[in-house]
């Protein structure tokens, strides 16, 4: 939307006059189960440092009926324009402004958000603010570093229930009026509002009592596992308490399962909002839980990094979500009676993963990046900040010690509770309780792009005992468009060196800790010493880098993978063989042979399933074109013999049904589907449930096999939103001009669609073996997402953008049709990166090809 970006000088300027103490905003939302608009009406005092300054305010507002400024009626028409409100003639010291509009609900996530339950035919609202989107509900200075206390007003329909950041008050006269918050940024603010199904407990510790509260539609209320997620809270208050000596600061504590919600979940302040397909519906494995529970551990953990604490401007937005990352993650692995003790396992192929992604990226930035407005930041919530931030938080942990960085943050938690900081805060507290110089390791990990590969370098006697160990540290260029220049790193490391015993397992037998930095390290490994098996880099996962194995390592962990004792090194052996798969130093082919050689041994679940979706993607895109159906044959034979064998009821067999269902292919395969479906056979122990039966249709319609008569009577029999949800994906899968052309209007030519439906009609649109059918859209593409970005927000934007790019059509064409695009369109930053990002996925994706076409060239 043109005029609704903010500058950061904008916003420093801003904040050098304007100091904000409060918040009253009242909303009417009596008539939300109508929908439409609802009257705003907010009042918030501030002061200012000049007499006679101008500043503004921000709104999102169809219209603005009143402005009045320390008692002045204020021309609409003349202050009101471009999502902003001119304020002028301020007074030195204390100002009022009063705002009453009219507001609109949303059906894109943002702002508040309006859904209506095809069960009950109930309206569910709540509020998605981050990153500048408390504007389109109240007026506001929408940035983080002017915090004010809040107090809201609401006025909703009889029966419902109203929550906000501050506790739940008993409502008169369908008025909800909350006590004001702490002083919080407006971005953590919420509402949530509907007929919401409730359950309540409390923490209880030492004298400390925090009210909890667990929200749902009712229509899901049946399978909402409260007890287990009041666990998992109360494990991560015991332990984020006791680490950051600080007591959860706010007078509540609620978790709201929300429809339509594009992230994960949202930290507003005692009152966070988290999908609710986390509600699971049908049986799940245990790897769903488990990312389940870091969600609420990192949703928990920002009540400190972020709430509490808030970062000045957007730049440092991985003091939130890197910190939030790390320590929800080192939660799972050390609270006492945790189910997942092995996080670090999963966080390593699959956080990992994202990271070395995103870091190969034209777009790769610093973790603490440049974000010159707005638009820089609504692109920004990606495997860097997270992911990457939170590796490279382990690796500072190892350098400096556990207990000397938890001092660190309880120190900076105290020095600036309630307020905003910048990174120099965090780095001064952190070298006071450590007394580490860190000024260059936040330069090098910090402030610079770009990653790093670390190679072990190993000389042997005639006796094959070692004679010489090191590392060699290398720093590839950054990717082509991406600023910077590649940089080496201090990295802590440890080395484990693992030996087959009696039973044909690997074991570690001893590991090495040291640090690396430059360009080659010597090992202090012991003279005259046999080489063991295999020497795994960076065991223990505690650096961020690529790792390469040597040549006899390689070779016993081709054959052996599945053979080591404990999960984090094989998922290191997995994350690097996938690694080089990207890189095109594996072929795809002889990934493949490595997986279905190990993933049979492979008990963690994370693991397999995560093994799935890389092998996948690795026929379908990394795999010569002319072997892609061969590989697919390989594959699917291997996932059904895998379903007949996994034990019955396992979670395993439930994966392994899930992979056979987004592959099978051949007529009797598709049978079998068939019958699952029908009844009409059976795998002992599967069972065929409400997700894993839209699974099967799903596939089915993607070949044809499911017309729109069966698909609605799939519909019937799960008349609910997800059931919705997957009718539109199967909708849109049919591999029929027809189908197509429906999706893509449904999406592109118009902008009914609410965010979730969108999502659906995309998953459904795009399939991997539909690429002829799909290829007259790549045109279509470029032509259209443009004005798609300039007029839609930015959630439904970035979906089409992301979503409809044409990553199937791996070739020169795409690549140089994507080029004459970005050279003509002169598309927005925000755009650019995307689309740049899409097309880095195109060149990988040929490489890869190429790797692999030359290898089978070479062993012909």
């Amino acid at each position: 939307m043109p005029g609704t970006n903010l500058t950061r000088e904008e916003a420093q300027q801003r904040a050098r006059l304007l100091t904000v103490d409060s918040y009253e905003i009242d909303l009417d939302l009596s008539g939300a189960q109508e929908g439409g608009t609802y009257r705003s009406v907010t009042t918030v005092r501030f002061d200012s440092a000049e007499d006679g300054a101008e500043s503004f305010i921000d709104l999102v507002a169809p219209a603005v009926h009143e402005v009045v400024l320390n008692g002045k009626a204020l021309d609409v028409a003349a202050v009101f324009r471009d999502s902003r409100i001119a304020l002028k003639h301020l007074h030195a010291g204390r100002n009022e402004l009063r705002v009453v509009a009219d507001c609109s609900y949303t059906n894109t996530g943002e702002g508040l958000h309006r859904f209506v339950d095809p069960v009950d035919q109930q309206a569910y609202l709540y509020t998605q603010f981050e990153v500048p989107d408390a504007r389109r509900v109240f007026a506001g200075f929408e940035q983080p570093d002017l915090k004010a206390t809040f107090r809201f007003t609401v006025t909703a329909p009889e029966g419902w229930t109203v929550i906000s950041n501050s506790p739940t008050p008993e409502p008169e006269d369908n008025v909800w009026r909350f006590e004001p918050t702490p002083r919080i940024s407006t971005y953590i603010t919420a509402l949530i509002v509907g007929p919401y199904h409730a359950v309540h407990s409390s923490y209880e510790k030492d004298g400390q009592s925090v009210p909890l509260g667990i929200y749902c539609r009712p229509s899901l209320a049946e399978f909402l596992d409260a007890d287990a997620i009041f666990e998992v809270t109360r494990q991560g208050f015991d332990w984020f308490q006791e680490k950051f000596d600080y007591a959860y600061p706010f007078a509540k504590y609620d978790q709201l399962f929300v429809p339509e919600f594009n992230a994960g979940a949202m930290e507003n302040a005692g009152a966070v909002t988290i999908r609710d397909q986390y509600v699971f519906r049908s049986k799940v494995t245990d790897a769903a839980y488990e990312v389940r529970a870091e969600t609420i551990l990192h949703e928990l953990a920002h009540m400190w990094f972020g709430d509490l604490v808030t970062m000045e401007w957007w730049n440092d937005l991985w003091l939130n979500e890197s910190f939030a990352t790390y320590t929800s993650i080192a939660c799972q692995a050390a609270a006492p009676g945790s189910r997942w003790p092995h996080s670090w396992t999963t966080f390593a192929n699959s956080m990992k993963t994202w990271a070395y992604r995103q870091d190969q990226l034209p777009s790769t930035h610093p973790i603490m990046a440049e974000i010159g407005d707005l638009d820089d930041v609504l692109v920004n919530f990606d495997g860097i900040t997270y992911a990457k931030g939170a590796s490279v938080l382990k690796q500072l942990v190892a350098y400096v010690g556990e207990d000397e960085f938890f001092r660190g943050v309880q120190a900076y938690f105290k020095a600036h509770a309630f307020g905003n900081t910048r990174l120099t805060d965090l780095l001064g507290a952190l070298e006071e309780t450590s007394g580490r110089d860190l000024r260059t390791w936040s330069q090098k990990w910090l402030q610079t792009a770009g990653i790093n590969i670390l190679r072990p370098e190993i000389e042997l006697s005639d006796e094959g005992h070692v004679t010489s160990f090191s590392v060699r540290q290398e720093a590839p260029a950054l990717p082509a468009g991406a600023k910077g220049e590649p940089i080496l790193r201090p990295h802590r490391i440890a080395i484990g060196c693992y030996d087959l015993d009696a039973a044909g397992k690997l074991v570690r037998t001893s590991r090495i800790e040291l640090d690396v930095d430059g360009e080659l390290t010597d090992v202090p490994f012991p003279q005259n010493t046999r080489r063991p098996a295999v020497i795994l880099l960076n065991d223990d996962d505690l650096t961020y880098a690529k790792v390469r194995l040597d040549e006899e390592s390689l070779k016993v962990v081709t054959e052996h993978l599945g053979d080591f004792t404990e999960s984090l090194p094989r998922a290191l052996s997995w994350a690097s063989a996938w690694d080089m798969t990207r890189d095109g130093e594996l072929p795809a082919r002889a990934y493949l042979s490595l997986v279905l050689s190990g993933i049979g041994k492979e008990s963690d679940i994370g693991v397999v399933q995560s093994l799935h979706r890389q092998v996948k993607l690795a026929i379908d895109l990394y795999g010569a074109p002319e072997w892609r159906e061969a590989g697919l044959t390989q594959w699917t034979d291997a996932t059904l013999a895998h379903l007949r064998a996994a034990e019955a009821g396992s979670d395993h067999q439930l994966a392994w049904a899930r992979a056979f269902a987004a592959t099978a292919r051949t007529p009797q395969q598709l049978d079998l589907l068939q019958a699952l479906l029908d009844g009409t056979e059976s795998v002992e122990g599967l069972a065929v449930d409400t997700e894993l039966r839209w699974a099967f249709v799903e596939r089915l319609a993607s070949v044809g096999l499911l017309e729109e008569d069966e698909i609605a009577a799939e519909y019937e029999r799960d008349k609910t939103a997800a059931g919705e949800r997957h009718a539109t994906t199967a909708r849109s899968a049919r591999p029929t001009p027809e189908a197509k052309a429906e999706a893509w209007a449904s999406v592109v030519e118009s902008d009914k669609l609410p965010n979730s439906m969108q999502e659906s009609v995309i998953a459904g649109f795009v399939q991997s073996d539909q690429r002829e059918l799909l290829a007259p859209y790549a045109e279509k593409f470029f032509s259209s997402v443009k004005g798609v970005w300039e007029s839609r927000s930015h959630e439904m934007a970035q979906q089409i953008a992301v979503g409809l790019y044409p990553s199937l059509q791996v070739s020169q064409d795409t690549l140089d049709t994507t080029d004459a695009w970005l050279d003509s369109a002169e598309p927005n930053a925000a755009l650019r990166r995307l689309i740049s990002e899409s097309r880095a996925g195109v060149e990988r994706a040929l490489r890869a090809q190429a790797a692999d076409a030359a290898s089978a060239s070479a062993s012909a």
